[in-house]
């Protein structure tokens, strides 16, 4: 077996990336290449009376004005279905530009095409758009009076409400009661790579480059709204610049981009501007949620109620299943969670880094921070306590450690002989405070079959595709790794191709579910070929392993040989060549468990946090962030470290940072680029240590790999707000925690 897999690899595309040769989807170039632009709404809701065009025209380089009134209809209404499930995945169940009616701010109502970038900005800033306005709601308190429980949420794949037992009956049992509730500001995703469309088309055929967390969920959305055979549509994504769920739906720019190359019969780019990355693909939502724990004096919880309340669109019930996850971590007989909506004029929320988990597990974190303090018990000791040993049904986990990342985590951020009164440390004018958190999150089977492509060369090369993305989790440099690794080759000789769909196809890499369900793939593909050559050369008298048992032939190094007698063997060449073969290849594939396996389907973790707060200005620094994770096996500590780091950073922005607001006045969001929209930089990243626990796990694929993208993020904010009030004593009930919220009152 090759020691490829578990390897600290350096990532195969860091060269490129880091000399500026790596190209983006905005860095395409296509002959007689022609540019779009967004006249975003400037109303959120009412009508499009008449819209002037002149003025663009007249700024010269403008190729065409594409309104309602001359836009193509598209073939059929977008069904909001999440590209988990491998269909089509528009991010709305509404396509702009159909007809004159506007239901958000920045909702696009004409698209302006030029001859180059700059051209296509300055049209469109002069089409004149006159509008007949009308009463709209874009904030929780304009609509809460007209919430309601819907049956399903997250694309219909979730029910609205769950319940085990007896909640009410739970709570009158508790000798010990916890109610939290906070407030959530809106949160937007702001890739470093704004979302970006470049459409051609070769007579029918339709070619996209597009920025993107999935370009089979693109090719099919395209294909259903444009009315075309999936065949007929090609995605090709090179890189992308960052997705965090903002990317994994196809938003209408996409197909616009496409509609708009057909008009003009010549390649067009669609670049999103970072305002309107605030309005055009999406975001966590405006919420409220409510915790309640009952429990016995040792800690036994008797009851866990968690209600949520979210901003949806007018159009779609969607919202973040924050209760999956809280509802399953803790054992606890009497459990319900409810989502209400309110209907408002804002487009349609979508996944957004950690999607119901980090926020749910927010609050209940921090509420069984405050049941520690109630009970007088260590916060680590709590969760160890009351971890359940199994899944509500019942079965058990397909692998557990979380007292493993609780024990570990704290041991090495020194956890032990904590000092539990709040505002006991001081460092000058700062307090000082620690706090922790659990972390969990699903691991997600809905994708259908995935496959891979192994192709090996007589010279001892080879080639393995699949029609994945990279989009900044490092899967080309991890799939270079199991590919090898399945074919026992050295890593200098696999080259890893994706990022097409003309090559086998997968799902979109979204739930944290890449690493799972691709290297399912591309492992079977590569040890399918292996056992071909392998049987290739057992069955030929010209071998010397002819008449061996394959399953005693293991392949090294590209040398296929007898695992009791490593002196006896041949390379791959020596077996192709015999029987004239250039090349040999094979197809490998997956398919998930059903969601309904026997199994608790969570990924483990455990946060701590180190804060310093001025309680005078209310400023809060992070000093120290810790954690430890088991996401099964670790196919590169490397990039698995920098997936994990990158949620833990974030969670510093969820805390402290990052939230938006919408002006009701205007129905338009208060912060459209980074200048107002705070997130973390450089100067605000403290030490970071990681520990990865690896457990062993049969159910969620060949490798038993779970995947990191996101359980970084779930959790992190909670061990910062429980450290805050560690220093200060008290406790915020909103994010984020914003200086006037955290300062002494006077």
């Amino acid at each position: 077996m090759s020691p490829a897999i578990g390897q600290a690899v350096d990532r195969v595309d860091g060269r490129v990336k880091v000399t500026g040769t790596a190209r983006y989807t905005a860095e395409i170039v296509l002959p007689d290449l022609a540019y779009a632009a967004i006249v975003g709404a400037t109303i959120p809701s009412g009508r499009v009376r008449a819209i002037d065009p002149g003025p663009a025209f007249a700024a010269g380089g403008v190729i065409a004005v594409l309104t309602h009134e001359n836009l193509p209809r598209i073939a059929e209404p977008p069904h909001l279905l999440p590209s988990l499930v491998g269909a089509a995945a528009p991010g709305e169940s509404f396509f702009p530009m159909q007809n004159d009616a506007v239901h958000y701010a920045g909702q696009p109502v004409a698209l302006v095409v030029a001859d180059s970038h700059e051209r296509a900005q300055h049209a469109a800033s002069l089409v004149r758009v006159v509008y007949e306005s009308a009463p709209s709601v874009t904030t929780l308190d304009e609509g809460r009076a007209s919430a309601y429980e819907p049956r399903t949420l997250f694309g219909g794949l979730m029910p609205a409400r769950m319940a085990r037992g007896d909640v009410e009956a739970g709570l009158a049992e508790a000798e010990v009661r916890v109610d939290v509730a906070y407030h959530f500001a809106a949160n937007h995703h702001n890739a470093m790579e704004t979302s970006a469309t470049t459409a051609s088309w070769e007579g029918d055929r339709l070619t996209l480059y597009d920025s993107t967390m999935g370009i089979r969920a693109t090719q099919l959305t395209v294909a259903q709204l444009l009315g075309l055979h999936v065949s007929d549509v090609r995605v090709i994504t090179h890189y992308v610049g960052g997705g965090f769920g903002g990317k994994a739906m196809t938003w209408p720019h996409v197909t616009l981009a496409a509609m708009a190359a057909r008009q003009v019969e010549r390649p067009v780019r669609l670049m999103l501007t970072r305002p309107q990355a605030f309005t055009s693909t999406g975001h966590r939502e405006e919420q409220e949620q409510t915790v309640s724990l009952g429990a016995k004096r040792d800690g036994t919880l008797t009851a866990l109620r968690h209600h949520k309340l979210s901003l949806t669109s007018p159009f779609d019930n969607w919202a973040e299943p924050a209760t999956n996850t809280t509802t399953q971590v803790y054992a606890c007989p009497n459990v319900e969670g409810a989502h209400r909506l309110v209907k408002g004029n804002t487009m349609t929320p979508t996944f957004t880094r950690g999607p119901g988990e980090s926020v749910g597990m927010f609050v209940l974190e921090t509420a069984m921070d405050e049941l520690a303090y109630a009970l007088g018990v260590d916060p680590v000791e709590l969760r160890l306590r009351c971890h359940a040993e199994t899944d509500p049904r019942g079965n058990p986990w397909s692998s557990d450690g979380l007292a493993e990342c609780l024990r570990t985590a704290a041991e090495s951020f020194g956890w032990a002989g904590r000092d539990p009164r709040p505002r006991t440390r001081r460092d000058g004018d700062w307090l000082i405070g620690t706090g922790m958190a659990a972390a969990a999150y699903p691991v997600a089977f809905f994708m259908p079959t995935q496959r891979a492509r192994a192709r090996i060369y007589a010279g001892g090369d080879a080639v393995v595709q699949t029609g994945t993305q990279e989009f900044g989790t490092g899967v080309i440099t991890v799939m270079t790794q199991v590919a090898a690794d399945g074919l026992g080759l050295p890593l200098a000789s696999v080259r890893f191709e994706a990022g097409d769909t003309d090559l086998p196809n997968t799902s979109a890499a979204v739930g944290s579910s890449g690493a799972m369900m691709v290297s399912a793939a591309v492992h079977n593909a590569a040890t399918t070929l292996r056992d071909q050559l392998v049987a290739m050369a057992v069955g030929d008298a010209g071998s010397p392993l002819h008449g061996a048992d394959p399953s005693d032939v293991e392949v090294h190094d590209g040398r296929l040989r007898v695992r009791a007698r490593p002196e006896v063997g041949e390379t791959y060449g020596d077996v192709m060549g015999r029987h004239h073969l250039e090349d040999a290849e094979a197809l490998g594939s997956w398919t998930p468990p059903p969601p309904d396996t026997p199994h608790g389907l969570l990924t483990f973790g455990a946060q701590f946090a180190e804060v310093a707060v001025d309680p005078e200005l209310g400023l809060v620094r992070v000093r120290r962030l810790g954690g430890a994770f088991a996401p099964g096996r670790v196919l590169n500590p490397k990039t698995a470290r920098s997936q994990l780091m990158g949620g833990m950073l974030w969670g510093i922005g969820q805390a402290l940072l990052e939230g938006n607001q919408m002006d009701p006045r205007q129905g338009r969001w208060s912060a459209t680029s980074l200048g107002d929209y705070l997130v973390p930089v450089n100067a605000d990243a403290p030490d970071v240590t990681i520990d990865l626990i690896e457990v062993h796990d049969e159910v969620v694929g060949p490798l038993g790999a779970k995947g990191v993208g996101e359980i970084g993020q779930v959790g992190a904010a909670a061990a910062i707000a429980n450290a805050v009030f560690h220093a200060t004593g008290r406790r915020v009930r909103a994010l984020p925690m914003t200086v006037e919220l955290v300062m002494d009152p006077p």
